[in-house]
Order: structure tokens, then C-alpha cells, then sequence
């Protein structure tokens, strides 16, 4: 079997190591015939952007080896779908210089860092290319300005605020400079390809930069892409359509493809009859339906796609490393701080729609793409298109309403749901370290059931509940509430008489009762006594008390307690 490319974003490495690699090499020719002067592809992360351009870039670019010839691109598509494309597209194969920026290492705490960042990786561009130097092509003034723009200044020699600034100032238009320097020497128009550009947007937009790097991200763009007589065509990624900050600002021939348009749908991300055929591919088909459930779930335009990442992770997991369970492989690639800010910061609507999408239902929204991370939180529906376009909801369908288009959205996946359970999970450990729980306790010990009834409910009608019928939910919720009864240690499921209660607290002190709790639950109000009668008569049929009582306990008192939706009922067993 060919080696698994986890992590690989170089396309020429998938051939040159003979890596599994699935044919998105139409991409080139849908670029040509579909795309703009300026293309933005806007995708979830980890959909394969990085890789695409660099398979554009292998496709497109003119290059020479050490002794000057051309290198023959040729042999990087052998048996690839683009080689059955027309002439008119193959004549394009090598014959590109080519710019290639990646932003995705802008990822500083402070403004200088980040532009400092973005600095050298152009000047890194500038030195790929320095052979243009040798060039009588250029003039005088260009071959000046392009050795300034090939050596960096040392960061401290930048200290002075108005010397950092006039450095970034410097570089603020240097691909378009690239640019013409690389017309006069191949005396061809350039292609630009930039990547992942909406990184220090969000990196700034979280650490509290933001308008200055929108300034430094539009001067770029703007001197690149809008007034660049050297341009042939340029393609950008990220995730978000970034418009409304003016960072495209009169770029009237730019166009823009997100995960709602059906153009270029299967060039990013993995189709169904991929998917399936690489599980084929490494022995995996009975796990075929799994990897559904889990990875699938994304609409790009009416195509079906699985998150890629994913797919990797969990055929790379099952072939090379053994494990037979699937995981969250996309969820673990970053912070997923905008899930942590809709779970923590919800209002009781959006509680509400989040106990929804959680129990697998749909939710519709107002969509606009012009999204701004200054305006994340901003509205409601802002944070929800915001999660759509960036992978965390689907689209099941979509309507129009005078001038407003409405998405029916969807939680994508099981992996996507783990995330949120996660964050939903740790908000309420939260809530419930942050719980005066001297009331619930004093109720427990005293066998108040009213107060202990009223105190859980309480707290559950704040809560976002992962699982509404699932009794292990209930059980670790209640179960985190009674650590902490003074002079008792707590223990779940531990084998007493001739079955396993629940939950038991065990006194400390000889002469104090152990107390039991059985839990049931209901998906009906009116069916929450008949809970409670049920775990009174397993207390009784398994002899939880006299199991406790042969432990040498001097006493024991037991408690069921039904749960439904958000609410509970507690009862003493006599």
C-alpha cells in the first residue's frame, strides 16, 4: 500500500515519494475556464487548500535547474485527469513565473511581530527568485529597489517606532514590484498565489491588533492585485470572505467561491466515491458506514464532501498505528475558540438552539458572506454564518425570502459534535465549580428531597444538555455535584449486594449512614414517577442497602432520582 501523506502540504512530494494522492488536478483546468483574474476560495480549514495551490503552482510555474535549462513539469501529471484536458490548457503547463505567499505564519501577539512575520516570508519570495538579479533586463531603479526588498533589516535595528513603521511601509506594495521584475526577465505576466490570507486577521482580531493589520493586509492586496499591469491571474485561500474591512476594495475582478456555490465543489475537501475508494484502497470498506458518520456531512454547493483531514487521520490511525475507534482529528488541528465563545457567552435563545443542534436538530439562519471578525459578535446571526463558512455547521437546505437568503443548518458530523459536547462539557464543570453547593449538600445530608430537586433543576435550566436521554449524562452531572460532601468520599457503580447502585456516598465517620442514590430517566414528564418507583424497586431487588450494611456500615439510606429534559424529581426509598 502507498504511504499515507498525513501532514504533507507539498504536492510534488506526493509524487516524488509515490504517496497515496487523490486526483484534484482538474482544479487547474476549472481555474482557467471558471475562475477570475483574481480567484478566492473560501473553505473550512484543513480542506486541502494549502495542497491545491501547490499543485497549481507545480502545474503553472516556469522554473530552471542549476544549469539553466527548464525543468519539464510533465512528468509531476503523468496519469493525472488534467493530461486529458485541452490543448489550449496543457500549453499552459511551465510556462508561469510564479509568486507563492503563505499568511498562515502571522500568528504573533502584537502587531510588530505579525507584520515582521509576513515581512520575511516575502523577502523569502524576493530570494527565490534573486536570480532576476543578474538580469540587464531591469532598469537601474528596479534592480535597486528589488536588492533592498531581498535583504531584511534586523529587528533591532527597527526598535524606533517610526523605523518599524516605515519598514513595513517598504513592503506594503513588494509584490507588486515582484511582479514586474519577474515580467521584464521571463517577459510573461505573473501568477499570484496566496494562501490561508485571513490568518492575521483572525490572529489580530484575537489579541486585540486588528485595524492596523487590516491597514498592512488591504496596502498588500491592494498594489498586487487591483493595479498590476504584471498580473496574469491570481488565486487566493482562507476560510472567510473578508469584504466589508475593504481589503478587496475595487477589485472588480475577483471572484469569490465558498462553500455555497457549486463551482469548483470538488476541488477542495474529499467526495463520497473518493472517500469510499480510498477505504477500498487500504482494506477498509466495512468501515465504510463509520467514516460516514463521523467525517462526512459538509454541502459544497448540492456536492457531498467528507473533511479530508479527517479521512487521513482515520485511515492513516486503522493502517498504521493499530487503532480500531474513530477520533476527532479535525477537531484537534486548533483552539476552536469560536465554539468556546458561542458556549460560553450564549444568551437562553441561543442556549436554547444549541440544545437543539445537539440533540441532531436543524436550525435556520440568515446568511451573508461578507462576514468581518470585528463584527463576530456583533449579531447572532453573525456568529452562526460564521460557524457555517467555517466548517462548524452544514447546510441541509436553503430558501429565499425577499432579498434574504435562509440556511437550514446542521451540526455536520459526530466529530463536530464532539466538539461542541466537549466545550459544552467544560462550561458546565464550570458552572458547577462556581456553584455555592453548601444548600445541595446540607439538603443530601438531611434528606431534604424538595431542596435537592429544586437545586438540581435549577442548575440544569442554566445548562446546555448534551444528552437528553441519556442516563450516563445525568449520572456524571449528578455525580460531579457531590464531591464534596463534607465527611463522605464519593464512589460511581461500585458492586454492593447483588448489583452495582449508582452513586454512593460513603461516610467517614462510623456512626454517619452511607447514603445511595439510584437514577433513572424519562423522556416524558409523565412518566418521571414511574422512574422513580422502578429505581426504588431495584434498590430493593438487588439489596443495595444490605450490601452497604454488610460493609459494616452502621446505617444507610437510599434515594431515587428521575431525570427529564432539564428537570428531576427526587424520592426517598422507605
Amino acid at each position: 500500500m502507498k504511504k499515507i501523506g498525513t501532514g504533507y502540504e507539498d504536492y510534488r512530494k506526493f509524487i516524488d515519494e509515490d504517496m497515496y494522492y487523490i486526483d484534484k488536478t482538474m482544479l487547474i483546468k476549472d481555474v482557467v475556464e471558471k475562475g477570475g483574474a483574481v480567484t478566492l476560495f473560501t473553505r473550512p480549514r484543513r480542506f486541502g487548500k494549502t495542497l491545491a495551490l501547490s499543485m497549481l503552482r507545480t502545474f503553472f510555474e516556469l522554473e530552471y535547474d542549476r544549469d539553466g535549462n527548464v525543468i519539464d513539469k510533465a512528468r509531476y501529471f503523468e496519469g493525472m485527469k488534467i493530461m486529458n484536458a485541452p490543448d489550449n490548457i496543457l500549453s499552459m503547463l511551465g510556462q508561469y513565473p510564479i509568486i507563492k505567499l503563505s499568511l498562515k505564519s502571522a500568528k504573533q501577539p502584537n502587531f510588530r511581530a505579525a507584520a515582521l512575520q509576513l515581512r520575511d516570508e516575502i523577502v523569502s519570495e524576493f530570494n527565490r527568485h534573486i536570480y532576476v538579479k543578474n538580469s540587464d533586463l531591469l532598469t537601474e531603479e528596479e534592480l535597486k529597489l528589488f536588492n533592498e526588498l531581498s535583504v531584511t533589516k534586523k529587528r533591532e535595528e527597527l526598535k524606533n517606532e517610526e523605523d518599524f513603521r516605515a519598514e513595513i511601509d517598504r513592503y506594503a506594495t513588494a509584490l507588486k514590484t515582484l511582479s514586474v521584475c519577474l515580467k521584464k526577465y521571463h517577459d510573461k505576466n505573473v501568477i499570484i498565489l496566496l494562501d490561508e490570507y485571513d490568518v492575521p486577521l483572525e490572529n489580530a482580531y484575537y489579541e486585540g491588533f486588528y485595524k492596523e493589520m487590516v491597514g498592512f493586509i488591504r496596502s498588500l492586496f491592494e498594489s498586487a492585485l487591483k493595479t498590476n499591469d504584471a498580473l496574469e491571474r491570481a488565486v487566493i485561500t482562507g476560510c472567510l470572505r473578508i469584504s466589508k474591512e475593504s481589503i478587496f476594495t475595487g477589485l472588480n475582478h475577483l471572484k469569490i467561491n465558498s462553500v455555497r456555490d457549486g463551482s469548483f465543489a470538488e476541488g477542495f475537501g474529499f467526495t463520497e466515491k473518493e472517500t469510499e475508494q480510498m477505504l477500498i484502497d487500504y482494506g477498509l470498506s466495512s468501515r465504510i458506514d463509520e467514516a460516514k458518520q463521523w467525517y462526512d456531512g459538509y454541502l459544497f454547493g448540492n456536492t457531498e464532501i467528507y473533511n479530508p483531514w479527517s479521512i487521513i487521520g482515520y485511515v492513516d490511525s486503522i493502517v498504521n498505528n493499530g487503532k480500531q475507534f474513530p477520533e476527532p482529528y479535525w477537531a484537534n488541528t486548533s483552539s476552536n475558540t469560536i465554539i468556546k465563545d458561542l458556549v460560553w457567552q450564549a444568551d437562553p435563545e441561543m442556549k436554547k438552539e444549541l440544545n437543539i443542534l445537539i440533540s441532531g436538530g436543524t436550525i435556520e439562519k440568515r446568511i451573508h458572506e461578507d462576514i468581518t471578525y470585528d463584527d463576530i459578535h456583533e449579531s447572532e446571526d453573525n456568529l452562526w454564518n460564521f460557524l457555517f463558512f467555517t466548517g462548524y455547521m452544514k447546510k441541509v437546505s436553503e430558501r429565499k425570502d425577499g432579498r434574504d437568503i435562509y440556511l437550514t443548518m446542521k451540526i455536520p458530523n459526530e466529530e463536530i459534535a464532539s466538539i461542541y459536547e466537549n466545550q459544552i462539557n467544560t462550561w458546565f464543570e464550570k458552572q458547577v465549580k462556581d456553584t455555592d453547593r453548601g444548600i445541595l449538600n446540607k439538603a443530601v445530608l438531611e434528606g431534604d428531597t424538595e431542596t435537592v430537586e429544586n437545586y438540581v433543576s435549577d442548575l440544569l435550566a442554566k445548562s446546555i444538555s448534551t444528552f437528553d436521554s441519556d442516563e450516563s449524562f445525568y449520572h456524571g452531572y449528578f455525580l460531579s455535584l457531590l464531591y464534596g460532601v463534607p465527611g463522605y468520599t464519593v464512589q460511581s457503580n461500585r458492586e454492593e449486594g447483588d448489583g452495582r447502585p449508582d452513586i454512593v456516598l460513603y461516610p467517614d465517620r462510623p456512626r454517619d449512614p452511607a447514603i445511595i442514590f439510584e437514577i433513572k430517566v424519562r423522556k416524558k414528564f409523565n412518566e418521571m414517577e414511574d422512574g422513580l418507583n422502578e429505581a426504588f424497586d431495584q434498590i430493593k431487588t438487588k439489596k443495595y442497602e444490605e450490601g452497604v450494611l454488610d460493609d459494616g456500615y452502621m446505617g444507610v439510606k437510599s434515594y431515587g432520582i428521575c431525570f427529564c429534559k432539564k428537570s428531576c424529581i427526587v424520592g426517598r426509598y422507605n
